[in-house]
């Protein structure tokens, strides 16, 4: 009897794009200029996008289009959580510890990651952001390549 292998690579196309995005403006408003030039629809998306770490659990506010009209969903997260942790041995009963937890660890200096799913091959990042350059707050924007990522599991929700 012949024993056939299916390799798990053959199904993980990548059908999505990440965007870096440096900015010290608050998510809420970088949303809204985001829908204003792309014109797209954002919205704070109720469920935070969560990340377990050794200490503890981290949450990252997160903005959601689904635009079904070309089948394509666009996700705003920012990239940095603050984790605060008690621990009792080192400090007093009431201080607390803050540590910073990232979404994509690879990429500290960003705030924000810009994720959009179901893009086909046509879809012209760079036109994506060159426009997002045009945001006046926007200090650098860049794409992320999946591939030399080591933290991929943490883009899936």
């Amino acid at each position: 009897m012949a024993v056939h292998k299916i390799q798990i690579n053959e199904f993980l196309d990548v059908d999505y794009e990440l965007i870096a995005i440096h900015s010290s403006v608050e998510d809420y408003r970088l949303a809204f200029f985001l829908n204003k030039i792309l014109g797209i629809e954002l919205y704070r998306d109720k469920l935070t996008v969560e990340l377990r770490t050794k200490n503890g659990k981290s949450c990252f506010e997160h903005f959601l289009f689904n635009d079904e009209k070309n089948d394509v969903c666009w996700h705003l997260i920012s990239n940095k959580s603050e984790l605060k942790a008690n621990d009792s041995q080192n400090i007093g009963m009431f201080d607390t510890i803050t540590s910073s937890t990232y979404l994509v660890p690879e990429f500290k200096t960003a705030d924000y990651v810009l994720k959009i799913e179901n893009v086909d091959p046509l879809f012209n990042i760079d036109s994506v952001i060159k426009l997002i350059k045009e945001i006046p707050f926007i200090t650098l924007v860049y794409t992320i390549e999946q591939n030399k990522l080591k933290s991929k599991n943490n883009l899936i929700f």
